[in-house]
């Protein structure tokens, strides 16, 4: 299984070019970072702290469909357009993060294909592992028993 965390998904070098756009911030608990839906113009890659990913699920409470910790990217939606939201965000403890404006991120990756190429690769590995995660927690959720297994 491929990780999805900075440190294993981009080179040393890819990893510098990123990490100095960062920008530090903190959240507290209970906190959201976005909704479903909203203009995705930031992302964030965790430092300290958990964050919880939950999915809209009419008539009901919020689906959980992975909790996020150190390293890990929070937002998938700023790379790809329309680039709005498809999931929600909160901060399920105090959280101190690395934020990123999207726009400059994907202007960075513009100018420089091998680091565009990097990004683009980590950033479709979360989203297919976000994918991943939401259908098997939406099948414990919600599906027949049994229904999830093959």
């Amino acid at each position: 299984m491929t990780s999805t965390t900075l440190a294993a998904a981009l080179p040393a070098e890819h990893r510098a070019q990123l990490m100095s756009l960062a920008r530090d911030v903190s959240f507290g608990t209970g906190a959201r970072l976005f909704e479903e839906g909203q203009h995705a113009e930031r992302f964030w890659i965790v430092k300290t702290g958990t964050i919880a990913l939950d999915l809209h699920v009419p008539g009901r409470r919020a689906a959980v469909i992975e909790t996020l910790g150190h390293g890990e990217l929070v937002g998938w939606s700023w790379h790809f357009p329309p680039y709005l939201w498809h999931l929600g965000a909160e901060a399920t403890s105090p959280v101190r993060a690395h934020e990123f404006d999207a726009a400059t991120v994907r202007m960075l990756c513009e100018r420089d294909a091998e680091f565009g190429r990097a990004v683009a690769r980590w950033v479709g590995q979360v989203a297919a592992h976000r994918l991943h995660a939401a259908r098997v927690r939406l099948l414990d959720l919600y599906a027949p028993y049994g229904s999830g297994r093959r």
